[in-house]
């Protein structure tokens, strides 16, 4: 039986720059995709497809995800697959949200 991870916590400057890379309509559409398509990912060319997006520029938006540590790559054979990394995304809402309603669950109505 595996043990799930313990929860990721994260900085104002991972913050930061987990939304600047968030703050462009392609990189925000790739990441939905991403999330959308699970823990099996999707390969690059797959993304380029369904998404509409040049390769070189699918590239670029890739790597800038990648670095702001929303997304992760492994290669399987000779393609990339590419998957949101949900502790990351998961730990930024968490930071987002972590002094929501001052603490009190039952008092938020947002």
């Amino acid at each position: 039986m595996k043990l799930p991870a313990p929860p990721i916590s994260i900085t104002e400057r991972q913050t930061v720059r987990a939304l600047a890379a968030l703050a462009q309509t392609t990189r925000l559409r790739i990441f939905r995709a991403l999330v959308i398509a699970g823990k099996e990912g999707m390969p690059a060319g797959v993304l380029s497809s369904t998404l509409d997006i040049a390769p070189s520029g699918l590239s670029f938006h890739l790597k800038e995800l990648t670095h702001a540590g929303l997304i992760e790559v492994r290669q399987a054979g000779r393609f990339m697959i590419y998957t949101a990394c949900y502790a990351e995304m998961n730990a930024l809402l968490a930071y987002l949200t972590e002094n929501c309603c001052k603490g009190s669950d039952s008092s938020c109505a947002c």
